[in-house]
């Protein structure tokens, strides 16, 4: 067989394990060398790839690639870049042929959600197309959890993990001060159609009264009367009142209650903080005295709390996506398949790009309360196992120990491109 290098790249927002898929892709290609020669990770993204910004990840240590499986963030630089179609922008994807092409480059693994299993997808169909022969794996990434058939998505866990852990931590502070001072806390966690990552608020009330008392998912409109009610009758009867919600929630017309008019580079509408217009509507319509939260970035850089879960997920998924391209695979991302839920088992499957690609997994209906605004048991033991287990860093000076790649650059063959 031929040796080809690899191409991998980082897409969309990171995560708290991105970069443990890094590792597991860099370190098995490391195992293959009869078929795979080197490994250039893409400069933020696919972009590396069309202006051939490759960084070199042999001159990286054995030791520093471990060390990428306890370092949050993507450690080549991630981007949000949605190739066109081939119809339209047939240049770019010629413009990656000659790259692939000038730097020996048979392989392409990417690592990202929705958008990126997109472009994935995209970049299998070249060989059909353009007469080149690449394989293209996308290894799975997503704080979301809105990936379709796999079980989870890696990032998941470790977000999960983290905003139960700050929503108890904030209710337990509230409770104690509900008497003299704040009634109202509301946390905004992410989440744009999909409500994952505040139903996992909701493993944090496990005995009653515990907080949070109202979750607000993106699957469920917005109903002010309804939710004023609840919160009202929680203050009353607990003395205060904990919510997690979703930045993406909707009003009855079907418009974001946080959009702010603008465009992301997706085309997405951007999101605002919609933390503060309920707790303003809290202010206005019940006069209780709030404080409120957005856990933004914190949430999927939290490597200091990871799932060891999701960890060793996220690390056999790059694992299995380069064994997958050993077996000659293309156009495929190795997927979780849960195999039960106590104990906890799972294995990789695999799930054609086809089926993958912009398609979007919400919270099925029963895994949330009648009243729209809990988790139910099914769901709870759907997440109690993805936040399972502690992995810590190693800590340096009392701080986390992460580590910085050298990401020295790969010399350049050809002319520029402009994106």
């Amino acid at each position: 067989m031929t040796v080809k290098n690899a191409f991998y790249a980082q897409s969309g927002g990171v995560t708290a394990v991105i970069n443990a898929s890094a590792a597991g892709v860099i370190e098995t290609a490391r195992q293959h060398g009869d078929k795979i020669g080197k490994v250039y990770a893409g400069r933020n993204g696919i972009i590396g790839a069309l202006t051939e910004d490759l960084i070199d990840t042999s001159l990286e240590s054995a030791e520093d690639i471990a060390r990428l499986k306890h370092t949050p963030s993507g450690a080549f630089g991630s981007c949000r870049y949605k190739l066109k179609s081939l119809d339209t922008h047939r240049e770019q994807y010629e413009r990656l042929i000659e790259v692939f092409r000038a730097h020996d480059i048979g392989y392409f693994f990417y690592n990202g959600g929705g958008d990126s299993a997109d472009t994935c997808y995209k970049i299998a169909q070249l060989s059909e197309k353009m007469g080149y022969p690449i394989q293209a794996i996308h290894v799975p990434k997503t704080v979301d959890n809105d990936l379709p058939i796999t079980d989870c998505c890696p990032g998941f866990g470790s977000v999960a993990k983290y905003v139960a852990t700050s929503i108890r931590e904030a209710g337990y502070d509230v409770a104690s001060m509900a008497k003299t001072s704040t009634k109202v806390f509301i946390l905004e966690v992410m989440g744009r159609h999909a409500g994952w990552i505040t139903a996992a608020c909701g493993l944090a009330a496990e005995q009653e009264g515990e907080g949070p008392h109202i979750l607000l998912f993106p699957e469920v409109e917005f109903d002010e009367a309804a939710f004023l009610a609840k919160v009202k009758a929680t203050v009353e009867k607990y003395d205060h009142c904990v919510i997690g919600v979703s930045e993406g929630i909707k009003n009855k017309d079907g418009q974001f209650l946080s959009e702010t008019g603008l465009k992301d580079a997706f085309g997405h509408a951007q999101l605002g903080g919609v933390a503060p217009t309920i707790a303003q509507l809290v202010k206005d319509k019940l006069g209780y005295k709030y404080h409120w939260a957005v856990a933004d970035y914190l949430q999927r850089a939290a490597r200091h709390i990871a799932s060891k879960t999701d960890v060793e997920q996220a690390y056999a998924l790059g694992r299995a996506a380069v064994e997958m391209a050993m077996d000659g695979k293309n156009s495929v991302m190795p997927a979780i398949r849960r195999l039960s839920d106590a104990p906890y088992r799972w294995d990789i499957a695999e799930a054609p790009l086809s089926q993958v690609a912009n398609v979007e997994k919400f919270m099925p209906r029963d895994f949330i309360t009648e009243d729209g605004f809990h988790i139910t048991e099914a769901c709870r033991r759907y997440l109690s196992p993805l936040i399972a287990g502690e992995d810590y860093p190693p800590f340096k000076n009392g701080l986390p120990d992460y580590v910085r790649l050298q990401n020295l650059a790969v010399a350049k063959k050809l002319p520029e491109f402009k994106l």
